[in-house]
This record gives C-alpha cells, sequence and structure tokens, in this order.
C-alpha cells in the first residue's frame, strides 16, 4: 500500500501494539495522529516519528467528540488503547468494570462514530480496525471486565462491517493472543500463569507487537480489500490446539 498519501488516527499510540503501529506506519510514510493519555509517551513518540499526537483519557467519554473531531480528516482507524483490572469475578468492582469498558469498547465506538460520519458526509472509503483479543472467545481467570469489553467490541466490529460495507468502509478487528506490552507483562508476569498456555500455543511463545502491528497494517491497506468483518486470530496457532 501506498502510506504516503495516507492520515492514519492511531489510538493507545503510547505503548505496546499502539506505539509498535504508528513507528511502523511512520517509517513507511503514513502520517499518524497518535492518541494516548499520557503527554510523555506523545512526546517521545513525536520526537521519533515527527506523528501529531493528542492526549486525553479515553475513559472521559464526554471529552472524545472535541478531541477526535479537532484531527480531522483522516484516512483510516486503529482503535488500539485498551486496559484491564485483574480482578475475579466474584470480586470484579463496579467502577472498574465499567472503566474497562469504557476504554475497550465504548471509547471505540464513539471514536468510529465520529470518524465514520465524516467519511460518509465526504464520500470516503476508509478502513478500521478495532484491536481485541484472544480473550474476546476465552473465559480467562480474573479477567472479566476485560473477556466483556473484547467480545462485545467483536460484536460491534461485524455490526460496522455489515452496516458501513456498502460504503465501501471496511472494519475488521484483530485478535491476539498473549503480546509482551507492559499491560501483558504486567498479566502474564507469573510462570505458574503463563507456562500452561505457551504449551497449548503451537509456535511456543507469546507475541511481539511488531507482530501485531504487521497484522493491522495489512488490515487496513488495499491488499485487503475484500476482508471485512472478520476477527483474525494472530495466536501462534492456539485457537486450533
Amino acid at each position: 500500500m501506498e502510506w504516503r498519501n495516507k492520515r492514519v488516527l492511531v489510538t493507545g499510540a503510547g505503548k505496546g501494539i499502539g506505539r509498535a503501529t504508528v513507528v511502523m506506519l511512520a517509517s513507511r510514510g503514513a502520517k499518524v495522529v497518535a492518541l494516548s493519555r499520557d503527554q510523555r509517551d506523545l512526546d517521545a513518540l513525536a520526537t521519533e516519528t515527527g506523528c501529531e499526537s493528542v492526549c486525553i483519557d479515553l475513559a472521559r467519554t464526554e471529552a472524545i467528540q472535541h478531541a477526535v473531531s479537532a484531527t480531522l480528516p483522516v484516512d483510516l482507524l486503529v482503535n488500539c488503547a485498551g486496559t484491564t483490572v485483574l480482578q475475579s469475578f466474584v470480586t470484579t468492582e463496579l467502577p472498574d468494570f465499567n472503566r474497562v469498558l469504557a476504554v475497550n469498547t465504548v471509547a471505540p465506538l464513539v471514536l468510529s462514530q465520529i470518524v465514520v460520519r465524516d467519511w460518509l458526509d465526504r464520500g470516503i472509503k476508509g478502513a478500521i480496525v478495532n484491536v481485541s483479543s484472544d480473550a474476546a472467545r476465552r473465559g480467562v481467570v480474573n479477567h472479566t471486565a476485560y473477556c466483556a469489553s473484547k467480545a462485545a467490541l467483536d460484536a460491534m466490529t461485524r455490526v460496522m462491517a455489515a452496516e458501513l460495507g456498502s460504503h465501501g468502509i471496511r472494519v475488521n478487528s484483530v485478535n491476539p493472543t498473549v503480546t509482551l506490552t507492559p499491560m501483558g507483562e504486567l498479566a502474564w508476569s507469573d510462570p505458574a500463569k503463563a507456562d500452561p498456555v505457551k504449551a497449548r500455543i503451537p509456535l511456543g511463545r507469546f507475541l511481539d507487537p511488531d507482530e501485531v502491528a504487521e497484522t493491522i497494517l495489512f488490515l487496513l491497506s488495499d491488499e485487503a480489500s475484500m476482508v471485512n468483518g472478520i476477527s483474525l486470530p494472530v495466536d501462534g496457532g492456539l485457537s486450533v490446539s
């Protein structure tokens, strides 16, 4: 794909998969708008890649409209921002549950609505990638809110694809297994928890953020022009093991 003519909005850009995606897009010539809640991360990214930046906590749903509208127009959108809280089902607290859903599910809804309305007004055929998780279809102990939020994101992806396809707008999700981002390392630092999962992955390891970023770029690209409405496992074969 000719990235030099593309302007891409990437959320969750400060760390992990989002950061890897920004760096990869910028290195291939795209103009990137990086969104994160940490200004220090954004400053470092801007120095490294020359990206534009927007500092916002996506849990503040009421602030998204103003912040994102100011970045338009964009050609492509990556909803990568994510958070989690490690609590058992029995001990999950409602404020924590609601915050995880606000960032992982509600923010992609609101962001996508803002961008898609602009595309429809201008007759643009864009593409959206929602960064979901293998946890969307598994019951992971102590991940009640996270699993619920990602399953909802996948369901929303399918609806978006069905409704927007006739306008030439493609929407897909990427569903990586454990990825060694700061959040992933925190959640999977205990070998007693991590090793049994690795043992079920035919390729025998967890993911590097760049491996997910490459998949995101493919789904954004014209090379994926007939790929719409899928939840693509990036899991080393875990889903078939």
